[in-house]
């Protein structure tokens, strides 16, 4: 497990790099976590942080969340975070991290909840081809047909594919390049698109995976470097 950060998901803009290329990105904005407890193997068998995200008014919490954080001597979290990490150095109650744990990194995995669609039928939900338009069909072009069997077994599966609640689940997508981190505004530029709205909760972590791949501006580095080669031959 890697530590990561909670943020704010607050929309798509582009970026333009210095060769003058356009980059879609996304803005998340970061917020800064608070370090409520060390977890060491002796007391639970593993070592981990837990870390207080958002701040809360007190009024909002319940009498056991005002006593524990009374207890911690520190303000109210709306959102408690827990990091198995296997090296707790250098992390000690009370202690703030925030885009500076990613400072140098290409490339990190972010998990957010998709967009919510309300009920949904089978031809938006699964991309079922619905009923014929004509010859003998009637009020029910967008149905999903048969569902069952006859007496036996005379029932419906689990997990047939049915209209129901589409979205509002959780994502992870890996290996998301970043483009740009601004550490004093607590900003960090995401290329592409991730899942969810405007204002939705985003987590971030360091990509788990040993990506080798180059990054959109190592790529474009290495052209110009090889067109300014290409010309001092010509010379």
């Amino acid at each position: 497990m890697r530590l990561g950060l909670l943020g704010t998901k607050l929309g798509m803009t582009r970026e333009f790099i210095k060769s003058g290329q356009s980059v879609p990105v996304t803005v998340i904005k970061i917020e800064k976590g608070r370090v409520l407890d060390v977890i060491t193997k002796e007391t639970r068998g593993y070592s981990a942080l837990k870390v207080g995200f958002f701040k809360v008014k007190n009024s909002k919490l319940t009498k056991q969340m005002k006593g524990y954080f009374a207890k911690k001597k520190t303000e109210p979290k709306k959102v408690l975070k827990e990091f198995r990490l296997e090296k707790l150095e250098g992390f000690k109650e009370g202690n703030e991290f925030g885009l500076e744990i990613l400072k140098d990194k290409k490339f990190v995995d972010i998990k957010s909840e998709t967009i919510g669609k309300g009920f949904a039928g089978v031809m938006k939900r699964h991309n079922f081809a619905g009923l014929r338009a004509s010859h003998g069909v009637s009020v029910s072009h967008r149905s999903h047909g048969s569902t069952g069997q006859r007496q036996d077994p005379g029932k419906v599966f689990k997990g047939k594919k049915m209209a129901g609640h589409m979205g509002s689940k959780n994502r992870t997508i890996l290996n998301l390049e970043i483009i740009k981190s601004d550490v004093q505004n607590d900003l960090i530029y995401i290329k592409g698109s991730i899942p969810g709205s405007r204002n939705t909760r985003v987590l971030l972590r360091e990509s788990i995976k040993d990506v080798k791949r180059k990054t959109l501006l190592e790529k474009i580095e290495f052209k110009i470097k090889k067109l300014e080669a290409q010309k001092g031959k010509k010379k």
